[in-house]
C-alpha cells in the first residue's frame, strides 16, 4: 500500500494525496483557548457521529458549557470544562490545565490535555477543515502527555500558521505555467504542419 493509503486527488493525473507534514510558524493571540504544538503530535477531537477525528488548529473557544472546542463546536478530547467561576486559568506545555476560582487561592486541577501521535502521519485521512481521522496506512494513534515521547509541547495564546511556502509554491506556478505555454505551441506548430501537409496533399 501506497504510504498516503488510497486517497486519490483530482489533478490531471491519478496520484495519491500529499501533506507537508513540517510544522508551521507560532503566532500569539489574545485568546486563551489557543493552542499550538511545538514539535510532532495532534490534538483529539469528538465527531458527531462518535469518531475521534485529529487536528493540529489549536484556534479552540469555549462552549456554553465550558467545555474546550474546536470552531465548529467539536468538544476536544480528552473532554475539560472550564467553571463558570474561573478567575483565570493556564495550560502548561505538559498539557495540565488549572484555573484560579473565585473564593480560592490554590489552582485547581481541572484535567490533562493529551496528544496522538501516528507512525506515519502522511497516511491520515483528511475530511476537511483541518481535520483527519486514522487509516491502515498512518496506524492507530498512540496517545501521550505532551513532552512525552515522539510529541511536542503545548503553547498556549498561540495558534500555528500555515506550513505552506508561499515563494516555493508560486516558483512551481511559474514553471508549470511555462510548460503549459510550451506545450501548447508544440500542438499549435503541430496543427499548422498537419494544416500545411493536408493541402499539399490536395
Amino acid at each position: 500500500m501506497d504510504p498516503t493509503g488510497v486517497q486519490v486527488g483530482y489533478g490531471v493525473k491519478t496520484g495519491s494525496v500529499y501533506r507537508i507534514a513540517e510544522q508551521g510558524s507560532l503566532t500569539r493571540t489574545d485568546n486563551k483557548y489557543d493552542m499550538a504544538i511545538n514539535g510532532r503530535g495532534y490534538f483529539q477531537v469528538l465527531l458527531p457521529d462518535g469518531r475521534t477525528a485529529y487536528t493540529r488548529a489549536g484556534n479552540f473557544s469555549s462552549s456554553p458549557t465550558g467545555q474546550i472546542v474546536t470552531g465548529d463546536g467539536y468538544i476536544v478530547q480528552p473532554e475539560i470544562q472550564i467553571p463558570d467561576g474561573a478567575l483565570d486559568f493556564s495550560i502548561s506545555p505538559s498539557g495540565q490545565v488549572q484555573a484560579i476560582i473565585s473564593g480560592q487561592t490554590a489552582p485547581q486541577d481541572l484535567g490533562q490535555i493529551t496528544l496522538a501521535g501516528f507512525v506515519n502521519p502522511a497516511g491520515l485521512e483528511a475530511l476537511g477543515d483541518n481535520l483527519l481521522v486514522e487509516t491502515a496506512a498512518s496506524g492507530p494513534a498512540t496517545i501521550g502527555n505532551p513532552t512525552g515521547p515522539g510529541l511536542g509541547s503545548i503553547n498556549q495564546n498561540y495558534v500555528e500558521a500555515s506550513n505552506v511556502n508561499p515563494v516555493f509554491e508560486i516558483s512551481a506556478l511559474i514553471i508549470a505555467q511555462r510548460a503549459y505555454e510550451m506545450n501548447s505551441k508544440v500542438i499549435n506548430a503541430t496543427d499548422e504542419m498537419m494544416q500545411a501537409t493536408s493541402q499539399v496533399l490536395r
